[in-house]
């Protein structure tokens, strides 16, 4: 039997685009689960900071954020949110910048990679993006992190535990690195099957074309 297509993201739990993309390619897999012989596909996500240098608690809003950190008038980083709200809208997403907490992610990646350890990867990077950009929770701190570590059913003593011992944060290094020996610069990021790299939030039926395409050159070779 042939193998299953393997399909590395690299992305941000607080970067819009990257929920966007998640939810396009989860939407284009349906698509082709759908096929006679449906390609069998396994999604791994990886590590990429946006901005490392946040702080936990970042006192100010979105807007605040990005004028500053950008450098972008106040007008223009609005018109930036409104956009990306409705195309948000349009993956069936509901964003809610009024509400969101800005902060640091390398804790909320570390427990990514505690939650891939108990095969409960997909369930945390959902639970972690609709909490940052759908509901205001803060996912920079480990007391929230834990919460919502339990809120997928993982145990909330052990996902402390590897939180306060930085257990995983070689493995997020070791995300980060390949994202640079990949020459990647920007996320959502798709690499499937080692050998096609697909840049930005897609739209569903480009990666069902794509997972289409290499599961026909696995089929052929």
């Amino acid at each position: 039997m042939t193998n299953a297509i393997k399909i590395d993201v690299w992305s941000d739990i607080a970067c819009p685009w990257c929920y966007i993309g998640k939810r396009n390619l989860e939407n284009g897999l349906a698509v082709v689960a759908d096929d006679p012989d449906a390609p069998r596909v396994e999604v791994t996500f990886h590590s990429f900071e946006l901005s490392p240098d946040t702080p936990v608690d970042f006192d100010g809003d979105e807007l605040e954020f990005l004028s500053g950190h950008k450098g972008m008038p106040r007008e223009r980083v609005r018109e930036m949110l409104e956009n990306v709200t409705g195309v948000a809208a349009a993956a069936g997403l509901e964003y809610r910048f009024d509400l969101l907490k800005h902060t640091n992610t390398v804790k909320a990646h570390e427990l990514l990679h505690f939650a891939k350890a108990q095969h409960a990867q997909h369930a945390m990077e959902e639970r972690l993006m609709a909490a940052y950009f759908t509901e205001g929770r803060h996912v920079g701190r480990i007391d929230d992190l834990v919460e919502l570590a339990a809120e997928v059913g993982l145990d909330p003593d052990a996902a402390r535990d590897a939180l306060v011992s930085g257990r995983y944060l070689a493995d997020v290094r070791a995300d980060q690195e390949q994202a640079q020996a990949y020459g990647i610069q920007g996320v959502p990021f798709f690499v499937i099957d080692g050998k096609y790299g697909v840049s930005g939030a897609q739209p569903p039926d480009a990666f069902a074309q794509i997972t289409r395409q290499v599961w026909a050159e696995r089929q052929s070779a």
